[in-house]
């Protein structure tokens, strides 16, 4: 006999035997290729038909053996495939039939089982041939489901199961669910993207519920409540500070970090007491409420809504309540007639609050004209003291632009967002944006004395050799960066030596941490290296601020996108399409009065700072993109240079970089079936990154 037919590797072929030895043959296939194979492998021998004839003959042949039929009558011991191919076909079975009946068993393991590789088999027992069908069936009926639910996804209509489980599908998805390989076979079909795909089809009904779902599922897979722990108790003795302090926010704030006092001394110097609030002191390192700030690391904020980092029941017996003595870690310093602050020292005690100032009730009050009047013509609380931390908030500004070698930009705006009715639904509530005058006095009390206190207190942690977390910018232009490291470095956006976070540790786990290193340091001095929670070298620290980065990074990117989300609410509600804006780069332009940066055409070919008139022609709240175009030029390109004077030159990165992300929001949503999502850095003012 001339042909054989073996198995290799677990697959069929067949060939000319070219040469035989006692335990081996030489075989060449169709294809030229000569192989070696062993006596052993040689299942069927024939001299006709050709190899390639009777492989393709048998293949189309046993696709109508009866399994069943075959299992049935096969011995109950192990056998040879020949045995059954006799019993099936009667007689002595051709080589064809010889073939078909080995492919038949091997190709259905549900029903016999392989034992070796001479062509014996042995067929499964009765409960596992059962499961097996049943599971077959299973599979078919899926596969079934699989293109149905495909076929009416390409129809515009969304089956229900796939839009119960809509945003597992788009961003945390078991790819071996039938809903999800419906939705990737859809996309096969069709050409179009999961998200257009799924958008077209009525499946996303609410485009807020898309950004906070793809957010959580990313960041908060088990849910955003806390854990049945008990709250940590705080029962130390410590001193009552002797002036009362007030702090200054925002009326929505409810986890209050930092506060202020003054004591007028007899020789005209003035004792400034800087607060923080001092949860360090229960939340030790590992206890339980301590590891949970440093999974989740800081409070999300967004419009409307916040994930706080600790529960309201702690927060609450830490917050800077007026009324309250509170546990507080405080800074002082003394500044004399000349504005210039020493003696610096740092206790942990308890500070009685007199007062929480609000932003938005004083901001229209306490302007430069009223601190610069007499205070005592002041209706406002804390008037004297405002007066003077403003005068000396200014020379400190003054001191940090003298060491960046250039003026802060001036002006500028921020945005506040009030959402009315997000408990209704967000597609009923209704969106309020007040502008905020960036620099205005307030802030830039609060901005100033807290990064008095970080950089101070950062420099104090590397005096003693303690370990801390530090954020540090170095760079100009597109290599301006801004890192979290465990060595004191230059922040050069801020003009200090060094700067370690420390005045947010409600809401920062990085503050936190700090803290906890600075307590040690106030009540141990010199030796708080061997009392700190964090030692040098520790893994953990290395950990921590490489987590840090990355999640923080994302809670400003979702913060900002929801913002861009109720920007875009916001000109709908109000009916909104045509505005003046300024030129940034590639296109992109700002619009005055709302946070809105987008790409206009027409803009790309003019300098930056043109005045335009832009119209919006669409947005999309899902993508949060928005269409526009440039209506008109509102003034010659020279002239919009002329005013671009070299201060703000050289603090402009500032604003690109922010329209950089509002422009980088707009890309693409990324989903799990098609795209990959692109990486946005979001940079802040200098005064904005002290709180």
């Amino acid at each position: 006999m001339s042909n054989v037919l073996f198995e290799d590797g677990g697959k069929f072929h067949a060939g000319r035997i070219m040469s035989e030895a006692e335990a081996s043959l030489q075989v060449e296939l169709d294809s030229g290729k000569r192989q070696k194979i062993k006596a052993a492998q040689a299942l069927v021998r024939f001299d006709k038909p050709a190899p390639a004839e009777l492989m393709d003959w048998a293949q189309a042949q046993q696709e109508g053996i009866d399994l069943d039929l075959l299992w049935e009558f096969a011995p109950e011991d192990e056998f040879h495939f020949d045995q059954v191919a006799a019993d099936y076909y009667g007689g002595t079975p051709g080589a064809g039939q010889r073939a078909a009946i080995l492919l038949r068993l091997f190709g259905a393991p549900h029903y016999f089982q392989r034992r070796g590789r001479g062509g014996q088999f042995r067929k499964a027992p009765t409960q596992q041939v059962q499961a097996a069908l049943a599971a077959i069936a299973r599979k078919e009926e899926q596969l079934r489901q699989i293109d149905a639910f495909a076929a009416e996804l390409a129809a515009g209509r969304c089956p229900q199961p796939i839009a119960e489980k809509l945003y597992q599908i788009l961003f945390k998805p078991d790819k071996n669910s039938p809903e999800f390989k419906a939705v990737a076979l859809a996309v096969k079909q069709t050409g179009h993207g999961a998200l257009t795909l799924l958008r077209d089809a009525g499946a996303i009904a609410s485009p807020w519920a898309f950004h906070m779902q793809r957010f959580l599922l990313e960041r908060f897979p088990k849910g955003t409540a806390f854990p049945a722990l008990p709250m940590p108790s705080f029962n130390d003795a410590l001193p009552l500070a002797a002036a009362a302090a007030f702090s200054i926010d925002d009326s929505a704030t409810t986890e209050i970090d930092d506060a202020f006092s003054l004591q007028w001394l007899d020789d005209g110097r003035v004792r400034l007491g800087i607060h923080i609030a001092a949860p360090a002191l229960a939340l030790t390192r590992d206890s339980d409420w301590e590891q949970f700030a440093r999974n989740r690391l800081s409070t999300v904020y967004m419009p409307g809504d916040k994930i706080t980092m600790l529960p309201d029941a702690l927060v609450q017996t830490f917050t800077l309540q007026a009324g309250c003595d509170c546990p507080a870690l405080s800074l002082y310093c003394t500044v004399g007639n000349d504005l210039q602050a020493s003696e610096f020292e740092t206790r942990v005690e308890q500070v009685r609050m007199a007062s929480n100032l609000r932003h938005d009730q004083l901001d229209a009050l306490v302007t430069e004209e009223a601190l610069t009047a007499d205070p005592a013509t002041q209706s406002y609380p804390h008037a004297k003291e405002l007066a003077w931390l403003w005068t000396f908030a200014q020379q400190l500004k003054r001191g940090r632009e003298q060491v960046r070698g250039k003026p802060e930009r001036a002006g500028g705006v921020d945005y506040t967002f009030r959402i009315d009715g997000l408990e209704r639904g967000a597609e009923a509530a209704t969106v309020r944006i007040e502008p905020r005058r960036r620099g205005a006095p307030l802030d830039t009390i609060v901005s100033e004395l807290m990064i008095l206190a970080n950089a101070t207190w950062g420099g104090w942690l590397a005096e003693l050799g303690m370990p801390g977390i530090y954020r540090s910018q170095s760079g100009f232009g597109a290599n301006l960066r801004t890192r979290m490291g465990l060595k004191p470095a230059p922040h050069q956006g801020l003009g200090v030596a060094q700067y370690a976070w420390c005045t947010s540790p409600l809401r920062r786990y990085v503050d936190l941490l700090n803290q906890g290193q600075l307590i040690a340091c106030a009540r141990f001095g010199k030796t708080a290296l061997l009392q700190a929670p964090f030692k040098p070298r520790d893994p953990l620290l290395y950990a921590i601020v490489e987590s840090f980065e990355d999640t923080y990074k994302a809670y400003a990117t979702h913060q900002s996108a929801l913002e861009r989300y109720w920007t875009l609410r916001y000109l709908a509600q109000q009916g909104l399409d045509t505005f003046e804006a300024s030129v940034l780069r590639e296109g992109a332009v700002r619009v005055d009065g709302l946070p809105l940066v987008f790409t206009a055409v027409g803009a790309q070919d003019l300098p930056r700072n043109t005045r335009v008139q832009v119209q919006i022609t669409g947005t999309d709240l899902i993508t949060l993109e928005v269409f526009g175009r440039v209506l008109s030029q509102l003034d010659a390109p020279q002239q919009a240079a002329a005013t671009d004077t070299e201060a703000s030159a050289e603090v402009s990165e500032e604003d690109d970089e922010e329209g950089d992300e509002a422009v980088a929001l707009a890309a693409p949503i990324s989903v799990a079936v098609d795209t990959d999502e692109p990486d946005a850095e979001s940079a802040a003012p200098a005064a904005q990154q002290a709180s």
